[in-house]
């Protein structure tokens, strides 16, 4: 799937590599060796099958992930959570959605900030998105997991740092056909999609919007308030449609 929808991103005449981006593809591997080692992804015998998988599955989203009920009762481990909660996904489409818009947007992100200051930005950014979830949920007791929020400042920093670059997407409304706007048309537009979603969604399971719109929120006012101008026009092809896969609350 993530080779069916890859992208390469050009800048200045010439690709961006993995070298000039190693943050950004440590974290997608660890993401998904985090997912193939655990429950979720259904390949470790040892786990089970149906009913007795699904305990282990919620038990090890309980514990790796944020619970916002949980959160401010002052335990250590709850603390840590909105962090390694970035580590977790909840099913195959979770995971795939999430790290294709890692890899179509983060190499560029990164080598833009450096690699120690986009680790600290998208593990901070994503902290402070699960949190913000929390705070506006504090009596839920469902568990949230995945990497979106950290994406979704991924996406805002980078509407920032390259608002003029070409995003080839592949809208399913328009029959997957390829169109391609400038990142200052589509992600917007995916920013409103998460805002009227999040006034839709309802109570329980499902996708934190909202974590998302935080996410967002906070890599663009960083990337205003760290970095000058934007950069020069940049084309980005074959990215997909703009609609990452989100937050779960299994």
């Amino acid at each position: 799937m993530i080779r069916k929808w890859s992208a390469s991103i050009v800048r200045a005449g010439r690709t961006v590599g993995g070298s000039s981006a190693p943050v950004t593809y440590t974290l997608i591997t660890l993401c998904c060796l985090a997912f193939l080692a655990g429950p979720a992804s259904g390949l470790n015998p040892a786990y089970g099958t149906g009913e007795e998988l699904l305990a282990v599955q919620r038990a090890y989203f309980r514990r790796w992930g944020v619970i916002p009920a949980e959160l401010f009762e002052g335990s250590g481990r709850a603390a840590l959570t909105p962090a390694t909660a970035l580590f977790v996904h909840g099913s195959w489409v979770h995971l795939l959605g999430n790290m294709l818009f890692l890899y179509v947007f983060g190499a560029m992100t990164e080598e833009r900030m450096g690699r120690v200051q986009f680790t600290l930005f998208y593990v901070g950014c994503g902290y402070l998105a699960l949190l913000g979830y929390a705070v506006a949920n504090a009596d839920s007791e469902q568990s949230l997991v995945g990497a979106s929020g950290a994406i979704s400042a991924v996406l805002g920093a980078f509407l920032y740092l390259f608002p003029r670059a070409r995003v080839t997407s592949l809208l399913p409304f328009l029959f997957f056909l390829p169109v391609r706007f400038p990142a200052w048309v589509v992600l917007p537009f995916w920013a409103a999609l998460q805002w009227l979603a999040a006034g839709r969604a309802p109570d329980g399971p499902g996708v934190a919007y909202l974590a998302h719109l935080i996410g967002f929120g906070l890599g663009f006012g960083y990337a205003s308030v760290r970095y000058g101008r934007p950069t020069s026009p940049t084309r980005v092809k074959a990215a997909p449609a703009p609609a990452p896969e989100g937050e779960n609350q299994p």
